[in-house]
């Protein structure tokens, strides 16, 4: 994909988060949650800023497909069927979102390829943004940002998901080696935890069982941070990640069976 084309993107889908915000945050902390089929929650917030973020995008890139987290996927224009697909979270940390706790975020990126080329993190509750493309760097409210060299455990500070993904993962193992091995294990979820290490002030992050809109932006986040990413795919098309510092990341990915 060009370097004008990502550029173009990256304002595209910052005008989706805009779009996305202006339907979720005057219903924070006023909406009523549901649960959808496979147990997760969902609320109307999440459905009404999916819906901006779709129309946004569509406007500006009729012939990208979009997946969705609420509304799944929808063919671009293209006759072909094929081509870039964007790939999108409403909001991510619905948990958080509907107990009034300001640490959810929207998520977009785009996979040219199938591999992701663009990312963006908005943290609507906190005014943050992280912004980033291929052979473009990372910012967060337009300044650049680098993760952590921290190399050794021992010092480090390194986030996780929830324990239960850990099981639905198969890697409870993991997690309880990472209780024991590392002083400063911390439970930052979500992309607020992703933006943490991508931004540096967290040095690494352990977070398995995510779908495919809750890893592609940062997987392209994370190098054009100067960081690693390490994506193991799984049955579902779920997807673990290890993101942060090379060194850390190399000892990390280590701890996960499989």
């Amino acid at each position: 994909m060009k370097p004008e084309t990502l550029e173009e993107a990256a304002r595209v889908a910052s005008a989706a988060c805009d779009a996305a915000r202006r339907e979720i945050l005057p219903r924070f902390r006023s909406v009523a949650v549901e649960t959808k089929a496979d147990g997760s929650p969902v609320t109307e917030a999440d459905r009404a800023a999916e819906r901006a973020i779709r129309a946004v995008l569509r406007e500006a890139f009729p012939d990208f497909a979009i997946l969705g987290e609420e509304y799944g996927e929808e063919a671009g224009a293209s006759a072909e069927g094929t081509g870039p697909k964007w790939v999108i979270d409403p909001i991510d940390g619905t948990i958080a979102y509907s107990r009034g706790i300001p640490l959810f975020s929207t998520i977009i990126a785009l996979l040219d390829e199938g591999e992701p080329v663009l990312g963006l993190i908005d943290l609507p509750a906190l005014d943050e943004r992280m912004l980033g493309w291929k052979d473009g760097g990372c910012r967060l409210n337009g300044h650049p940002v680098r993760v952590s060299q921290e190399k050794e455990l021992s010092r480090a500070l390194v986030s996780h998901g929830d324990p239960m993904c850990f099981d639905q993962a198969g890697q409870r193992p993991a997690f309880e080696r990472m209780a024991r091995e590392i002083p400063m294990l911390r439970g930052y979820t979500d992309a607020f935890g992703h933006v943490q290490v991508l931004s540096g002030a967290v040095d690494a992050m352990v977070d398995v069982d995510l779908n495919p809109w809750d890893a592609a932006a940062t997987q392209v986040l994370a190098g054009e941070a100067g960081g690693s990413c390490v994506a193991r795919k799984r049955a579902r098309g779920k997807i673990d990640l290890v993101f942060g510092s090379p060194a850390l990341v190399e000892q990390l990915a280590a701890f996960l069976s499989g």
